[in-house]
C-alpha cells in the first residue's frame, strides 16, 4: 500500500469514528428541532466553520511551487451536485430516525457498503476484485450482527424505508466525490456541500416546521457536536480520504461508523458490550483489514500466475 493510499484510509478512519458519535447527538437534536432544522443549522454552521479552513488552505496553495487551481466549472458544478445529494441523504436519515430504531438505521445506512461496488460495476464497469466482494459480504453480517435485534425480527417500516432511500443517495455521493475529489480542491468541495445542504434544509425548514429559538438553545450542543465535527470536519476527512482510496474500500471504511457507535456508547455513557456485537466488531475489522490488504493480495496472485 502507497503512503497516499494509507493516508486516506486513515483519514476516512478518523471520519468514521467522529460519525459513530455522533449519532447519539442526531437523535438527542431531534427531541427540541425538526429534522430539516436541525440538519439545517448544523450544515451552515459547517459552512462557516470552512470558510476560515478554506482560505488557509487556500493561501497555502498559492504559495506551493507548481500549483494549479482547479477548473473553476468543475468546482462549481462538485459542489452543487454532491451537495444535492448530500442533502438528500441527509434529510432521509433525519426524516427516518423519528419512527425508527437507532439499531436498525444504522444498518440500513450502513448497507452503501454493498451499494457502491454494486452501483460502480453497473455504471463504470468497475470490478473491485473478488478480496473486496468478500470483505463487503463479512462487512454486512458484521453490520447486522452490531444493528439488529438478537431475535432475528426486522420488519420495515416507512421510516425504515426513508432511510434505506438514505443508503442509496450516500452510494450516489460517495461515487460522486470519487469521481470530482482528485479534480477539484477538496477544502472547497466540502465547503460547498455543506451551503448547498445547510441552504435547502432551511427552505424546507422554514416552510413546513416550527422553529423556536428556545428549541435551538435545547439542541445547541447536539447541533454544535453535528455541525462541527460530524459536517465540517468528518465530511471534510471523506473528501480528503477518497482523492487516494478505491470507493468500495473507503465505504468499508466509512461504515466502521456503526463499530465506533458502539465503542463510544460503552466509553463515555457506560454502555456494555454483548457477546453479539463484540463479534460484529471483530467481523468489521477484518472486512477493513482485507480490504486494505487486496492490493498486496492481487500481487501476489498475479506474481505466482506469471511464474507457473
Amino acid at each position: 500500500m502507497s503512503n497516499k493510499s494509507l493516508r486516506g484510509s486513515l483519514l476516512l478512519l478518523l471520519g468514521s469514528m467522529i460519525w459513530g458519535a455522533a449519532f447519539v447527538a442526531q437523535r438527542v437534536g431531534m427531541d427540541h428541532v425538526g429534522p430539516f432544522t436541525f440538519n439545517g443549522i448544523r450544515m451552515l454552521l459547517a459552512w462557516l466553520v470552512m470558510i476560515p479552513v478554506n482560505a488557509l488552505m487556500e493561501h497555502k496553495n498559492k504559495n506551493t511551487p507548481g500549483y494549479t487551481a482547479p477548473d473553476p466549472k468543475d468546482q462549481r458544478l462538485s459542489g452543487v451536485i454532491c451537495g444535492a445529494l448530500l442533502f438528500i441523504a441527509t434529510s432521509l436519515q433525519q426524516m427516518g430516525l423519528v419512527s425508527t430504531t437507532a439499531g436498525k438505521a444504522g444498518f440500513i445506512t450502513a448497507l452503501y457498503v454493498v451499494l457502491v461496488p454494486v452501483a460502480a460495476w453497473f455504471l463504470f464497469r468497475k470490478n473491485p476484485g473478488k478480496v473486496i466482494w468478500l470483505g463487503v459480504l463479512i462487512a454486512v453480517g458484521a453490520l447486522w450482527l452490531l444493528c439488529m435485534p438478537a431475535d432475528g425480527g426486522f420488519v420495515l417500516q416507512s421510516g425504515d424505508l426513508l432511510v434505506l432511500g438514505c443508503a442509496v443517495c450516500f452510494t450516489f455521493q460517495i461515487l460522486c466525490v470519487d469521481h470530482y475529489a482528485a479534480r477539484v480542491s477538496g477544502v472547497k468541495l466540502a465547503r460547498d456541500e455543506f451551503l448547498v445542504t445547510g441552504g435547502l434544509s432551511m427552505l424546507i425548514a422554514v416552510a413546513t416546521e416550527p422553529i423556536s429559538w428556545e428549541g435551538v438553545r435545547e439542541a445547541l450542543i447536539p447541533i454544535l457536536y453535528a455541525g462541527i465535527m460530524s459536517g465540517a470536519v468528518g465530511y471534510t476527512l471523506q473528501v480528503l480520504g477518497q482523492r487516494d482510496t478505491d470507493p468500495t474500500v473507503a465505504s468499508l471504511l466509512m461504515c466502521m461508523e456503526a463499530v465506533f457507535a458502539v465503542l463510544t456508547g460503552v466509553l463515555l455513557i457506560g454502555e456494555k458490550m454483548t457477546v453479539r456485537e463484540t463479534v460484529g466488531c471483530v467481523l468489521m475489522f477484518c472486512a477493513v483489514i482485507l480490504a486494505q490488504l487486496s492490493p498486496v493480495i492481487s500481487s501476489i496472485r498475479r506474481n505466482g500466475q506469471s511464474h507457473r
